[in-house]
């Protein structure tokens, strides 16, 4: 089965959709005009519930199947970035210092034009939760949605997701059985010395020195810690402090990412960062205070259901655009709270070549809109086929 006819059709006006979300980019919780173009979206195709407010702005839609059965949840993520778009596209962001980097309009447009679709032809049984998440660029939505008791109160047994991927070639599923991305720490250090003259450093405690060796020892967590064979990324990426050429500051700020895969590995990256920040504050006999943030947890997939999304997708783009085992990544993504909190599967879906995710030059490929939304539309009509 390859795409469907009907989302095929409805391209035209699904990229209208897409064009109008990235003209109109919000951040995190705070996406009133995002959420209420999806909500009247929503009931414009006859839904039969739309549930509002959820995470403050998200929202879960519910389409009635025909007969009983089981619910299945499909999830979009609707929030942009703080990022200044340079992309040149007609329709660019029209707020400046916020764009749809990640492709979220994309992931939005797909979850609508599977609604639209599922509401017209219902060719299931039980139900179906659309799921609209704001805040999965740093603010945990999906975290928030699943406390807030979205999987108990609708009744989904099962949950999918989709991320555009740029750089794989437009239509190619990728997935695997098991952990897809990464957990995600991050790690903000003080130092507080005692400033002073910078010719006279003898009268001083320099943090900048104290923070230079910082960020080296931290580089031995991965070089010593652990086995080679374990995936460990730890980034030193932000180093504050200082106002002045001939002065040593009295403060610094150190701050970092750390992403993981097994609990042992996230454990022990912790315990190291605090022992050596510690280790630090002995050595250059400066204050040393340290905020550890545990993030996303990793997103593993349920290897059954992983399967199913391989067997669904091989039906909607063909065998050989499907691949089942690919290498899981560094990167992080919310959608993990939902993994643990009911099986299912997250796919990347290739949408060719162009700027990178996260990159101001960043745009969707409005050409793969109808293959996400089949493949959300036969992962209904498979799981819940009428009988």
């Amino acid at each position: 089965m390859p795409v469907i006819n009907s989302l095929a059709a409805l391209e035209p006006e699904m990229r209208e959709w897409r064009r109008w979300l990235h003209r109109n980019p919000e951040l995190q919780f705070d996406l009133p005009k995002t959420s209420g173009f999806v909500a009247d979206k929503l009931r414009s195709f006859g839904v039969d519930e739309v549930h509002e407010g959820i995470a403050e702005t998200g929202i879960v839609a519910i389409i009635e199947g025909q007969g009983d059965g089981p619910t299945i949840g499909l999830r979009a993520d609707m929030d942009a970035l703080p990022i200044h778009e340079t992309s040149g596209v007609a329709h660019s962001s029209e707020t400046d210092g916020k764009m749809h980097a990640c492709g979220h309009d994309g992931h939005t447009t797909m979850l609508l034009g599977a609604a639209k679709h599922l509401a017209e032809t219902r060719n299931f049984a039980g139900r179906v939760a659309l799921i609209f998440q704001p805040a999965e660029e740093g603010g945990g939505g999906g975290d928030v949605m699943v406390r807030e008791g979205i999987m108990d109160r609708f009744g989904i047994g099962q949950v999918f997701g989709i991320h555009n991927v740029p750089g794989v070639a437009e239509g190619v599923i990728q997935t695997n059985p098991g952990a897809l991305l990464a957990a995600v720490d991050e790690f903000n250090f003080t130092i507080r010395g005692v400033g002073g003259h910078g010719a006279m450093p003898h009268e001083t405690k320099d943090p900048v020195v104290a923070a230079v060796g910082l960020a080296t020892a931290l580089q031995t967590v991965v070089s010593r810690n652990h086995k080679a064979t374990d995936d460990l990324v730890l980034s030193v990426t932000q180093i504050h402090a200082g106002t002045a050429n001939n002065v040593i500051p009295g403060e610094a700020k150190l701050s970092g990412t750390v992403r993981t895969f097994a609990a042992e590995v996230r454990d022990m990256a912790e315990a190291r960062i605090r022992a050596i920040g510690a280790g630090i504050a002995a050595t250059y006999d400066v204050e040393v205070d340290l905020f550890y943030d545990r993030g996303y947890p990793a997103t593993i997939n349920d290897p059954d259901k992983a399967g199913f999304a391989v067997d669904v997708a091989r039906e909607v783009v063909g065998a050989d655009k499907v691949e089942p085992d690919t290498t899981r990544q560094m990167g992080a993504e919310d959608f993990s709270y939902m993994l643990e909190a009911r099986p299912g599967a997250y796919v990347f879906l290739g949408i060719g070549e162009g700027a990178p995710l996260h990159h101001p030059d960043y745009d969707y490929n409005d050409a793969v809109s109808p293959v996400g939304a089949s493949f959300f539309v036969k992962l209904v009509e498979t799981a819940q086929p009428l009988r």
